[in-house]
């Protein structure tokens, strides 16, 4: 149609090259961009091109307004009464684009008076649809038909659909005889396996030879919250430094859900997290990632478990752990804590005596646990250390007053972390002078009324013994002055209170005296520590006592018992628990020593508790002594002896002592094998023996040699002569146990055998010593 192309193409297009050229090519003065399904019918509508661009429908009629497309076809047209686009002819995408994507085309809309000149663009686009992922097998879609202009046997006769693995097209009957097609879902669609789906329609006709056209249907396949996030991990591990800043990320974790959009969006929170933890931690919703927000002690809790939920906006949930170790670093300096201390010394104390038990802790770990203790080595004092934990100062040499009257010790302790950390603590101990011999205790006086050598008066102590020592080693007088002074350093718990008399005699002649009567008190000092009788302290001792993890309150676990050889005040005793935990599960009664547990056990108990009590006297300056006892918590016996080995301070088994408490064991039952062997041959025998006697013929008539007294007191024997007899209520077994030497020869005759007769020589009598038994049978002599 020549005239058509002519005054709707070439016309415009040289008015618009004209007006081009006029106005120096000025630019497109607007621009609307539009999309249409491929296949569309004519009169389709596309766009409203008034109200898009800004214009008024009556400017577009003023105007004259019209299309100018670059090329042959023109798909689209202007419908300039309503103002809007409309499709023009079919438009077949693979044929417009062949396989181009995106597929689109374009065209100007023209104005005159005054000229104004808009650009088009228009997207082909195939079919869409959108079925949400939980559509039911069997839910139908409308499909929008094809148009052929043919009538008959060349119209549309057939659809096809591929691929068809999950849909099937179906064709309805109206009522007006037209036709339709649907498409059938025959299996559910997951959109986690595939989110979209392209599918081809195809429709012929039946003419010959066939024709066909096709349009592609874009299924998106629509999420719903089928999904529940999945944690990378279960179990997240990080170790952080105690003395990490506030912000510090700890580490991050992360989920996953196969979800998408809102419902694929994962959050996270702390669940079943004590308060402790929620007050040092913090975890980022979005990102997951877990930071400091407090001050963390290793001291205080050396690891933490955080349970991480993760959610989606469905309730869908998932939870991970994270255990966060937290390492220790060297930021505490060592405590010294001064459990008994003596200001006072004397300065005749032996070398070993204990002046000061301190008590010396690092709250850190490991080596930046580790102590050292020492003490400045210039003086005539070193440091001991007994129990772990616990250093005594004791004298190391004798003391002076005179010399030095007293000494400041620094006690030292450093441990052993990166940078090492140290503390000092300074005691001043004072040296108190000594009864020595020549202390002054008393003087006594005595006044005399004569003058010259009749009053002039001397004094004399009175010889007496005192709990086994004489006076005077205790005690001198001046004879002169009447000065009684101390003989040697006294001791309360060995001489209490001891009296003795003075004698004043003048020099008259004859000389006249008076006797007074001196009573000397000893005062007690707190010169003596307490000292533990139970539990018995001992460097291998692995006792422990066992508390059951049912034991109600008040339950008692142990006493501890302790004495002190001082006197009044100064023996009095007071317990106390050393170093108790904040969850204290024992206490320890002020008076009695008795450990009783204050509350109910629980899981978080520690299973091993090393209990450390402090025995202390009521003496100015008081002394003290520390007494450890070790606890298991524990239902069995079996299981007591499963934690005893973990006492590690008292668990140095030694195989040498283990070897030789076996072999004196092997030995002492050999030994007592041997003797009831020995004993019970000798019972044998002796039973043997004393048989053969009682079934003998011979008279068992003691026989008695010439001027022997016998055993019943016939006094035949001189006085000179004499032996001891033992006897028993049978006169068989009696024995004469004893005999002294005689003065001439001596013979006599066994009653058991009176064909053996024994002389014996004066000679002989003096150089041996005689038994004489019938209990055997045997005449012995030597």
């Amino acid at each position: 149609d020549p005239p058509f192309i002519l005054r709707h193409f070439l016309g415009p297009c040289i008015g618009l090259a004209v007006l081009l050229c006029l106005c120096s090519l000025k630019s497109v003065s607007g621009q609307a961009r539009y999309s249409v399904p491929e296949e569309q019918a004519e009169g389709s509508f596309v766009g409203n091109i008034a109200r898009d661009l800004g214009l008024d429908v009556q400017r577009l009629v003023s105007g004259n307004a019209r299309i100018v497309t670059k090329g042959s076809r023109q798909y689209v047209d202007l419908n300039r009464d309503k103002g809007i686009l409309v499709v023009k002819e079919r438009i077949d995408r693979e044929e417009l684009c062949k396989k181009t994507t995106p597929c689109s085309f374009s065209f100007e809309v023209i104005l005159e008076n005054p000229i104004q000149l808009y650009r088009v663009i228009v997207e082909v686009t195939d079919m869409h649809l959108k079925i949400v992922e939980t559509a039911a097998p069997g839910t139908r879609y409308a499909l929008q038909r094809a148009d052929d202009s043919d009538v008959g046997l060349n119209y549309i006769q057939k659809y096809s659909l591929k691929p068809s693995d999950h849909f099937k097209l179906e064709m309805q009957s109206q009522s007006d005889g037209s036709q339709f097609v649907e498409m059938v879902l025959i299996t559910p669609l997951d959109r986690e396996k595939d989110e979209e789906h392209a599918l081809v329609l195809v429709a012929s006709d039946g003419g010959t030879p066939p024709r066909s056209g096709t349009a592609r249907i874009h299924i998106t396949v629509l999420d719903i919250n089928d999904n529940a996030p999945v944690c990378s991990k279960q179990v997240y591990k990080a170790e952080v430094q105690e003395n990490s800043p506030v912000g510090t990320v700890v580490t991050a974790v992360s989920a996953t859900d196969a979800d998408k959009g809102v419902n694929g969006e994962v959050t996270f929170t702390f669940a079943h997290v004590d308060q402790e933890a929620k007050n040092l931690f913090d975890v980022d919703k979005k990102t997951g990632q877990i930071k400091i927000t407090g001050s963390l002690d290793y001291e205080r809790s050396k690891s933490y478990q955080l349970n991480v939920l993760a959610s989606d906006h469905g309730g869908y949930s998932d939870t991970c752990k994270v255990i966060i170790q937290v390492t220790d670093v060297n930021d505490n300096s060592p405590i010294i804590q001064l459990m008994s201390f003596s200001s006072t010394i004397s300065e005749d104390a032996l070398p070993g005596t204990t002046v000061a038990v301190i008590n010396v802790h690092d709250e850190d770990s490991e080596r930046n646990g580790l102590v050292e203790c020492s003490i400045n080595n210039d003086l005539p004092f070193k440091i001991e250390s007994s129990l772990s934990g616990y250093y005594s100062i004791v004298t190391d040499d004798m003391l002076d007053r005179e010399s030095v009257s007293e000494y400041n010790i620094t006690i030292t302790v450093t441990d052993k972390g990166s940078p090492p950390l140290s503390n000092r603590k300074t005691i001043n101990v004072k040296v108190s002078d000594n009864n020595s011999p020549g202390f002054s205790v008393f003087t006594v006086r005595a006044r005399d009324a004569d003058w010259g050598q009749n009053a002039r008066i001397s004094y004399f102590l009175e010889e007496k013994q005192i709990h086994g020592a004489s006076l005077t080693s205790l005690v001198s007088v001046n004879s002169e002055s009447g000065v009684i002074s101390a003989a040697k350093s006294f001791d309360y718990e060995q001489i209490k209170m001891f009296e003795f008399n003075v004698t004043a005699r003048d020099a008259g002649s004859p000389p006249l005296s008076s006797v007074v009567p001196v009573k000397i008190l000893v005062q007690d000092q707190n010169d003596n520590g307490p000292q533990v009788l139970y539990p018995v302290q001992t460097g291998g001792s692995l006792v422990a006592e066992m508390v059951p993890r049912s034991a109600d309150v008040g339950y008692l676990v142990t006493k501890v018992v302790a004495v002190d050889v001082d006197s009044g005040q100064n023996a009095w005793l007071s317990y106390k628990l050393q170093k108790a935990a904040d969850r204290a599960l024992f206490e320890v009664g002020l008076q009695n020593g008795e450990i009783r547990t204050i509350r109910q056990v629980t899981d978080k108990d520690a299973v091993k508790q090393r209990l450390a009590v402090i025995v202390e006297d009521n003496g100015q300056p008081s002394r003290s002594a520390t007494v450890i006892v070790n606890v298991v918590v524990a239902d069995s016996f079996p299981e007591v002896m499963s934690e005893f080995t973990d006492f590690t301070h008292d668990k140095e088994y030694n195989d040498n002592l283990t070897f030789y408490l076996v072999l004196a064991l092997a030995v002492v039952s050999f030994l007592f094998i041997t003797c009831v062997v020995v004993i019970i041959s000798v019972k044998i025998y002796r039973w043997r023996q004393s048989r053969v006697l009682y079934h003998s013929n011979l008279p068992v008539i003691p026989y008695y040699p010439p001027r022997y007294s016998d055993t019943l007191g016939t006094a035949t024997l001189p006085h000179v002569y004499n032996y001891d007899t033992c006897r028993t209520t049978d006169s068989r077994k009696s024995d004469i146990k004893y005999m002294q030497p005689m003065s001439q020869s001596l013979c006599w005759r066994c009653p058991w055998n009176h064909n053996k007769m024994h002389f014996l020589e004066n000679k002989h009598l003096k150089m041996f010593k005689y038994y004489f038994s019938c209990v055997t049978g045997i005449c012995i002599y030597w």
